[in-house]
C-alpha cells in the first residue's frame, strides 16, 4: 500500500528471531524481502508483467494506507482480503492512516486532492499493530502469539482496529482530561516521536509533533483495560 516499507524493515530487523518465524511459516508474498508471483501477458506490441497475490493465505501483514485515488491499490487490498484468512494492519499508516493522513495532494501543476485512509476503511481488518514503525519485538511477539493461538495476547490488537483516531489528542480527551491518568508513563515511553513527555507525574502532549501513530493509545492501561477503568470510576 502507500507506505515507506519501514514497518517491513522493522520486521526484517528481527534477524535470528526472523529465522525462527520463517522456519514455522512460508513467506509467500513480500515484495521488499522476496520475489513475488508474477503473471506475464504478451501481446503483439508489448509484454505486461503483473504481480499476483497468492490464494489461501493464512495471515497477511499489510503496511501502508490505502490511496482512494489509486484504483490499483483499492483493487489489491480487496484481493488480499478475499484471499486471506486474517488481515493485520501493520504500522501507523495501515492502522490509523499515520502521516499519510496529512497528505492532501496539490503538488502537481493541476490542483488535485488525494485521500489516504487506514486499511480498515476499505476492508475488514482483524488486527492492528500501531507504531511508526512498530517495534521489532512487538511484531515478533504478535506473530508468535498468532502461531501459538494465544488469543489473550492478541485481544488488544483486535481491539485496536476500532481506534483509527489514536493520536495524542485522543489520549488527552479520553484519559488525561477525564482525570483518569495514573501517571504510569507508558504513553511517553511508547511515543517514538517524543510528542508525549512526563511532567510532574502527568503526560504532556505536544500535538505539533504527533503523527497519529497510535502507540500511546495502545499502551495506555486506562484505554486497554475498560473493566479496570469502570472499577476506578465508581
Amino acid at each position: 500500500m502507500s507506505g515507506c516499507t519501514g514497518c517491513l524493515i522493522s520486521f526484517a530487523d528481527t534477524y535470528e528471531k526472523l529465522l525462527d518465524i520463517l522456519s514455522a511459516v512460508d513467506l509467500v508474498y513480500a515484495i521488499t524481502l522476496a520475489d513475488e508471483l508474477t503473471k506475464v501477458t504478451e501481446t503483439e506490441d508489448k509484454i505486461v508483467i503483473e504481480r499476483v497475490y497468492p490464494d489461501d493465505v493464512d495471515i497477511a501483514l499489510v503496511e501502508g494506507s490505502v490511496c482512494l485515488d489509486d484504483p490499483h491499490a483499492v483493487e489489491l487490498i480487496k484481493d488480499v482480503r478475499e484471499k486471506s484468512k486474517l488481515i493485520v494492519a501493520l504500522g501507523a499508516c495501515a492502522a490509523t492512516g499515520g502521516v499519510t493522513r496529512f497528505g492532501r495532494g496539490g503538488q502537481n501543476p493541476q490542483p488535485t486532492h488525494v485521500s489516504f485512509v487506514p486499511v480498515s476503511e476499505v476492508v475488514k481488518v482483524d488486527f492492528a499493530i500501531p507504531g511508526c514503525p512498530p517495534s521489532t519485538d512487538s511484531i515478533v511477539k504478535f506473530v508468535m502469539a498468532a502461531l501459538e493461538g494465544d488469543t489473550d495476547y492478541l485481544e488488544m490488537y483486535a481491539e485496536f482496529v476500532k481506534y483509527q483516531d489514536a493520536s495524542g489528542e485522543n489520549l488527552i480527551k479520553q484519559v488525561i482530561s477525564q482525570g483518569l491518568c495514573m501517571g504510569c508513563g507508558t504513553c511517553a515511553a511508547a511515543c517514538q516521536m517524543r510528542a508525549v513527555a512526563m511532567f510532574d507525574g502527568k503526560p504532556d502532549v505536544r500535538m505539533e509533533m504527533c503523527i497519529n501513530c497510535g502507540s500511546c493509545v495502545l499502551q495506555c492501561p486506562r484505554i486497554r483495560m475498560p473493566k479496570l477503568k469502570g472499577l476506578l470510576e465508581v
